[in-house]
């Protein structure tokens, strides 16, 4: 059996003991890196207010790594869809769809990604109730970057015709179901909430209304992965994520922590199983370990693709982690 199909999930992780600009540079290499290795598309994710990412101007980074990249699939994984205006997204990726053509995907979610201040501050008049609204805005910038329709008043320039490929992101059932009725690919959000994966993963399937672009349902499932030359080396890298994970139960965010050689001191055993069951699709260690546990994962969940996120200190075992990982996908 051969591995899946495999992406890319990239934060422009802020690290310790760097700054932001490092951290986009880095994204930027990452992309040239796993393009030249063979992944299929490299997805940036929107995020407000959090020391630990620099992804926040999400169209503006896809834009600088499709300019930097030459056959891979850029786009948002996700955009999240309540904090903007249709309109406004329309513009921004039909114009990086008209720049970058047959490379750009969109990944809409409904979360605000980030916290309540910071989400008043971004949408202004809006509430929070505009969640509600999703699958409103949902088709609303689909007709946007559909073809022209006679007598349409507002229209999206550059963004008209241009059909921008639409993902629905998900970490609940709510983003199965819409995806489900739309017709539309579904990638779940299990890197970080994977509760739900497999019944949100059987409702997609089971209520899937075929499109005419996606007449069968595609899922992509969200994976923390990471790859060394032992299963004792990627363990410690995982520590770094595993203290980021820590901190949100915590109420502390900051830049992705230094790696340890023992968790144990930091967590209570309370703190120790709420990060495992956040971090529970997450596959560490050797190359052998991330084999066996990928062909389990794919064979558990059926997926159609997998993206990877690979959230380490060091930008170099970062680059080596997807490199190992594209060997074995050979």
């Amino acid at each position: 059996m051969s591995l899946l199909p495999l992406s890319v999930l990239d934060l422009a992780p802020i690290v310790a003991g760097s700054d932001a600009a490092t951290a986009l540079h880095n994204s930027i290499a990452l992309a040239r890196h796993t393009e030249r290795l063979g992944y299929q598309r490299f997805w940036v994710a929107e995020h407000h207010n959090m020391d630990g990412v620099a992804s926040s101007a999400t169209a503006v980074l896809i834009g600088q790594i499709a300019a930097a990249t030459h056959t891979l699939r850029v786009g948002s994984g996700g955009i999240m869809l309540p904090n903007h205006a249709p309109l406004t997204i329309a513009e921004a990726f039909g114009t990086l769809a008209t720049l970058f053509p047959g490379r750009i995907d969109l990944g809409l979610g409904r979360a605000p990604g980030t916290d309540q201040p910071t989400m008043r501050a971004l949408r202004r008049h809006l509430s929070s109730a505009q969640e509600d609204r999703f699958p409103e805005d949902v088709l609303e910038l689909q007709a946007y970057l559909g073809p022209a329709k006679e007598g349409q008043l507002v229209r999206a320039i550059p963004g008209q015709g241009t059909e921008v490929p639409i993902w629905i992101l998900g970490s609940s059932l709510y983003g199965a179901q819409l995806a489900a009725y739309l017709g539309l690919p579904f990638a779940f959000a299990s890197h970080f909430a994977p509760d739900l994966l497999m019944q949100a993963l059987e409702i997609y399937r089971a209520q899937y209304r075929p499109s005419s672009r996606h007449p069968k349902p595609y899922a992509m499932v969200g994976l923390n992965v990471i790859v060394a030359d032992s299963d004792a080396e990627a363990a410690r890298l995982f520590t770094s994520l595993q203290q980021r994970f820590l901190g949100m139960q915590r109420g502390q965010r900051g830049p992705l922590p230094l790696p340890v050689d023992d968790m144990e001191a930091l967590w209570s055993p309370a703190e120790k199983a709420g990060v495992a069951r956040m971090l529970a699709e997450s596959v560490v260690g050797s190359p052998a370990t991330v084999r066996a546990g990928l062909r389990a994962t794919a064979e558990r969940t059926g997926a159609d693709e997998f993206i990877v996120a690979c959230a380490v200190h060091d930008f170099s075992a970062r680059l080596r982690s997807y490199e190992l990982l594209a060997e074995l996908a050979r």
